[in-house]
């Protein structure tokens, strides 16, 4: 039986987003890529969501981009973290990392 892809929660694109960025700049189909192969093909996430995802956090201060080649020789946007955004990041893995927790303990047949 195939896998089943996983939904994303809502306000979980942009933290992912972020966290590509992380290493350094990426064009928007690199982005999808990098999400992609990190999860092991569990999680796609597709142009409609991650367009608009990638002008909404440019727009709030959490990004930059700048025209650049891509590997194809094509004209591509290079999307790149600000301070903001790394900020931003942060907070957001914390939360993560704190909501994922709290839904282990509730999950976990025998909690500590």
């Amino acid at each position: 039986m195939p896998q089943s892809k996983t939904e994303l929660l809502k306000g979980t694109l942009d933290m992912l987003v972020l966290r590509t960025l992380k290493p350094g700049p990426l064009h928007g189909y690199g982005v999808a890529r990098w999400i992609e192969e990190r999860t092991r093909d569990a999680l796609q996430i597709e142009e409609g969501s991650l367009y608009p995802a990638l002008y909404r956090m440019a727009r709030r201060g959490w990004i930059k981009w700048e025209w650049g080649m891509s590997d194809n020789n094509r004209r591509a946007k290079f999307y790149s973290l600000t301070a903001k955004g790394r900020k931003k990041l942060e907070t957001e893995m914390s939360n993560w990392r704190r909501f994922a927790l709290a839904v282990t303990l509730v999950l976990d047949e025998n909690p500590a």
